[in-house]
């Protein structure tokens, strides 16, 4: 967590003074490392937020401001504790560069990332010890922060807001909590991050200003995404968001940016997911989805209860010279995309005529499916899925097609046809992001 580059340069610049001039640097570095301890509810996402913040170089999880017990976190959490005034608050020890991060910056931070009305909560969580407290080093810090907290109490009520419920005071002892608590979002990557902020910023900024009017008519995928650094939003991204071309939109919006929309869901949590069809939530998803989760609830917002579905997710096999098939077996120019990530599965230059009754190709795009044992029936198939979103396309059998080659017989209920221009300017695009 200490951040080690910046430790090794302090050490390699101190090598190249003179002995005076280095105790000189040393004392300067030294009194640029403050420390504050902050708590905003619980305490796992508050130290990953801090963590990532530049200026800031280290943040551990721990408990302050309580008495009368042994603090652990088995013992701040027991029922017996919940509305106990003596009970320990979860917080975070923050270790920052003052030359590089001031308090102010890091309070204003702090207020942003949480709702502070909240008493004794946030969000969900509810108990004394994820009350809202701020424990300074120093009285300039203290000052700071009663600064701080009445111009965000400004902000706040201008927003419509009630009273700021945070406590500031003097920190008495700081105690670390265990290992298991320490980096525990980057140790637990399936889960989500919360997000219990108002929405308030100090800075003037147009962030929560966005148009939702064409969110309004179709179908859409909204993504709740956090305003500061979530594992798990860019997981998301990263495993899922990166690779999808299919032809519902997604769009990326805060919990405050909704306006305009029918949201059923609780918003708290990043990521959340939100199909919605003109304008109003068909189904919503809290916290991170692997692709295979993502693509089965698309399928099911997309296809519905229709043989394309049963195809997919159920293995299921088109009739022979379906309508699909009758569309797509003269095509112009093009390449057959997944019917639900768009990734592209097959071109109109490797298809010929089977006389089976099912698109017929000699080979797929390259690395764009993967092949399983199928023992289904009685027989001795292999499978043919997308990589991408996982789903059933067909089988594959050697030896079928013209010239010896194989036959990858597909259904084309789960396919779209892409003419080659409109997919080679759509992948230019993409590429310029």
């Amino acid at each position: 967590m200490f951040n080690k580059l910046f430790l090794s340069v302090i050490l390699l610049t101190l090598g190249t003074f003179s002995h005076a001039q280095g105790a000189d640097e040393t004392k300067r570095m030294s009194d640029a490392t403050k420390q504050i301890v902050l708590g905003a509810g619980c305490f796992w996402g508050v130290e990953k937020r801090f963590e990532a913040m530049d200026g800031v170089l280290n943040a551990e999880a721990g408990y302050a401001d309580g008495r009368g017990f042994k603090p652990t976190y088995k013992n701040i959490i027991a029922n017996k504790r919940r509305f106990d005034e003596n009970n320990y608050a979860e917080v975070v020890r923050v270790t920052y560069n003052a030359n590089a991060i001031s308090a102010e910056q890091l309070l204003q931070y702090y207020f942003e990332q949480h709702d502070p009305t909240q008493v004794n909560r946030q969000g969900n969580d509810r108990g004394t010890q994820y009350r809202s407290i701020i424990l300074t080093t120093s009285d300039e810090q203290y000052e700071t922060a009663q600064r701080v907290k009445e111009q965000y109490q400004v902000l706040l009520t201008n927003a419509g807001y009630g009273t700021i419920a945070t406590a500031i005071k003097p920190l008495e002892k700081f105690y670390l909590a265990e290992t298991y608590h320490q980096d525990y979002l980057q140790k637990n990557p399936n889960g989500y991050c919360p997000d219990h902020s108002t929405g308030v910023r100090f800075a003037n900024s147009d962030l929560d200003t966005v148009d939702n009017e064409a969110l309004k008519t179709g179908k859409h995928i909204v993504v709740l995404d956090a305003r500061d650094y979530c594992p798990y939003c860019e997981k998301f991204k990263k495993e899922v968001l990166n690779g999808y071309q299919g032809t519902i939109p997604v769009h990326l919006r805060y919990a405050s940016q909704l306006d305009g929309l029918h949201i059923s869901s609780q918003t708290f949590a990043t990521p959340t997911v939100l199909f919605l069809e003109n304008g109003k939530e068909v189904a919503g998803y809290q916290g991170y989805m692997e692709p295979t989760l993502f693509y089965q609830a698309l399928g099911a917002f997309k296809l519905g209860d229709s043989e394309a579905y049963r195809v997919a997710f159920n293995k299921g096999t088109d009739g022979r010279f379906c309508k699909e098939y009758e569309i797509f077996k003269n095509t112009p120019d093009g390449v057959f995309v997944d019917k639900l990530s768009g990734a592209p599965l097959f071109d109109t230059r490797d298809r010929f005529n089977s006389g089976t009754g099912w698109l017929s190709f000699t080979k797929p795009v390259a690395n764009q499916v993967t092949r399983h044992a199928d023992n289904s029936y009685g027989m001795q198939r292999v499978e043919i899925r997308s990589a991408s979103s996982g789903i059933h396309l067909g089988h594959v059998f050697d030896k079928e097609g013209p010239g010896g080659k194989p036959r990858y017989c597909i259904n084309a209920t789960v396919l779209e046809f892409v003419a080659r221009d409109d997919f080679n300017e759509s992948r230019q695009e993409n590429n310029k992001g």
